[in-house]
């Protein structure tokens, strides 16, 4: 997981403001160095492309997955390839008690959390209806932590 830290544009800050977060976007980084995202401003919606960031504008948290975890990541790519950015339902879901989201719409974190929830990589993401940046950021540390430190 590559989480955005670095400046960047004016859309940047709006979602930093939106999601009270220190990232504004997040990627699933696979084996082969390709990321899957989507952008807010993107028409390829989700979509996937060769990660060539500097790596100092990102904080990367390594999530070990299985050849079958990452076939399951693979189909839902598929699935929800070329599906738009959702912004409505992240600034709704911010500012009201309500979760908003939008079929066939999606935002990075919410993606990615998605991702790996089905395909059994991570567990207990769900426990969040906001899932921002920061908090998946977050949420995948102390799940890091809590592997690494079982792995010794």
């Amino acid at each position: 997981m590559a989480f955005y830290k670095a400046e960047g544009e004016w859309y940047n800050r709006i979602v930093r403001y939106t999601t009270n977060s220190k990232y504004s976007h997040a990627e699933l980084i696979m084996p082969d160095n390709t990321c899957i995202s989507i952008t807010p401003f993107g028409a390829e919606g989700v979509r996937r492309q060769k990660f060539t960031e500097p790596e100092e504008d990102y904080d990367i948290i390594c999530v070990p997955a299985s050849d079958e975890q990452l076939e399951t990541i693979e189909k839902f790519f598929q699935d929800t390839k070329g599906d738009g950015y959702d912004w409505p339902g992240m600034i709704l879901s911010k500012f009201t008690p309500f979760f908003i989201k939008r079929v066939g719409r999606w935002y990075c974190s919410e993606w990615i959390a998605y991702a790996l929830r089905l395909a059994g990589a991570v567990d207990k993401l769900y426990h969040h209806a906001d899932l921002t940046p920061q908090r998946l950021y977050e949420m995948l540390k102390k799940y890091a932590e809590i592997t690494k430190h079982n792995a010794q």
